[in-house]
C-alpha cells in the first residue's frame, strides 16, 4: 500500500515552531516530558506550549478554514503513570508517546490514546518485531520503529537497518524514526512506504529547531 505519509515533528519548546510544523502541515508534533533529557519541558512549560499554540491555531484555522488541528504527543519515560495521566489533562495532550518499559497495565491504565516506542536492536529479527508491532496495533496503539541506543531513549539522530522494517513499517498505524532529515527522508519513504514518519534532531540547527528544515522535511515526506 502507498499513501502520503503522515509527519510528527518532535521535541517542540515553543509556541512559534509548534505553529510553524501545524503551518507546514505536520499531522504530530510532540513535547517531551521525559525527565533528564536535553529537550525536556517541565510540566508548566509544556502547558505554556499547548496553550500557546492551540489559541493561535484556532484562530488560524478560522481565517483559513482548517478542518483539522496538529495532533498535540507528550513523551514520557517509565514515569508514574497517575502523574502521567494528570499532566496529559493539565498540558491538554492528545496522545501519550511511551518510550520506557511500561507493560500492559500500566498501558491499560493511560487516559489518552498511546504511541508505543520500539527501539530496534541490531540482533533483532523481522520476525520478531513483526510480531511485537502486530500485537500493539491490535490494542489501537501506534507504533514508533526507532533506534536502539543505550545511552539515550531517543532523539540520537540516528538511524537503524531499515530493511528490518520492510512489509512493517507500511501498515497502517507505524511510525519510522531515527536519523531521518530533509535530505533522507524521501529515500525511507519510497523504500518502505510507512504510515508516518517521526522527526526531531533532523530539523535542528545548533540544537534549535530549524523553521526551515521542518517546512522541507513535512514538504519532502509528504511528496515523496
Amino acid at each position: 500500500m502507498t499513501y502520503q505519509p503522515k509527519v510528527k515533528i518532535c521535541g517542540i519548546r515553543d509556541g512559534d515552531s509548534a505553529m510553524e510544523a501545524a503551518n507546514a502541515g505536520a499531522d504530530f508534533f510532540g513535547v517531551v516530558l521525559v525527565e533528564g533529557v536535553r529537550r525536556q519541558l517541565t510540566r508548566f512549560q509544556a502547558q505554556e506550549v499547548v496553550r500557546d499554540y492551540r489559541i493561535r491555531a484556532r484562530d488560524h484555522r478560522v481565517k483559513r478554514l482548517r478542518q483539522k488541528a496538529t495532533q498535540v504527543v507528550g513523551l514520557f519515560r517509565n514515569q508514574d503513570a497517575r502523574w502521567v495521566n494528570k499532566t496529559t489533562q493539565q498540558v491538554d495532550l492528545d496522545y501519550v508517546q511511551l518510550n520506557g518499559e511500561e507493560d500492559e497495565a500500566y498501558m491499560r491504565a493511560m487516559w489518552k490514546p498511546i504511541i508505543r516506542q520500539l527501539r530496534i536492536k541490531p540482533e533483532m529479527s523481522r520476525g520478531e518485531l513483526s510480531d511485537i508491532v502486530d500485537h500493539h496495533l491490535s490494542q489501537d496503539r501506534i507504533v514508533l520503529l526507532d533506534r536502539y541506543d543505550e545511552a539515550q531513549p531517543g532523539g540520537t539522530g540516528k538511524t537503524f537497518d531499515w530493511t528490518i522494517a520492510e512489509e512493517i513499517a507500511n501498515r497502517e498505524g507505524v511510525m519510522l524514526a531515527g536519523g531521518l532529515t530533509p535530505e533522507t527522508v524521501q529515500s525511507a519513504v519510497k523504500q518502505l512506504s510507512p504510515w508516518a514518519v517521526d522527526v526531531s534532531t533532523g530539523v535542528e540547527s545548533d540544537g534549535i529547531k530549524d523553521h526551515a528544515k521542518i517546512r522541507a522535511f513535512v514538504e519532502t515526506a509528504k511528496s515523496a
